[in-house]
């Protein structure tokens, strides 16, 4: 079971960026999936979740209107296009899966998640 994201770059401030995470090994088109980023130093942090359906999504607020989630699960594939990037959105951003289907109250938590890809660093310039 391999989790793959994808996507990462060197951007402008205001620019944007569409990353993907690649699921191989098992199908995860009916959990919940979810993107984390991490700065060297600082706790992972909670990006955005979309239940296995993709029709519920959840936001960290500083990211509310110039992130969007999707996932497409016919290709067994999860987005994250980052519209209007900032320097402090520099980071190592994460997919992850867990086993339910539906999101509950403790989504934003990094334990929630049972299924981890490796990072891919994304950096805003000034």
């Amino acid at each position: 079971v391999q989790l793959q994201a994808f996507g990462g770059g060197l951007v402008q401030a205001g620019g944007s960026l569409r990353l993907s995470c690649a699921a191989s090994g098992r199908t995860f088109s009916t959990n919940v999936m979810g993107w984390f980023r991490q700065v060297p130093g600082k706790e992972r942090e909670f990006v955005a979740a979309i239940n296995w359906n993709g029709k519920s999504t959840v936001y960290a607020d500083s990211m509310k209107g110039r992130f969007t989630i999707s996932r497409d699960n016919a290709k067994n594939t999860l987005y994250l296009q980052m519209n209007s990037l900032k320097p402090e959105d520099t980071a190592v951003y994460y997919c992850a899966a867990d086993r339910a289907a539906y999101y509950s109250g403790s989504y934003y938590l990094e334990g929630t998640y049972h299924y981890w890809g490796q990072g891919t660093l994304v950096t805003v310039s000034s």
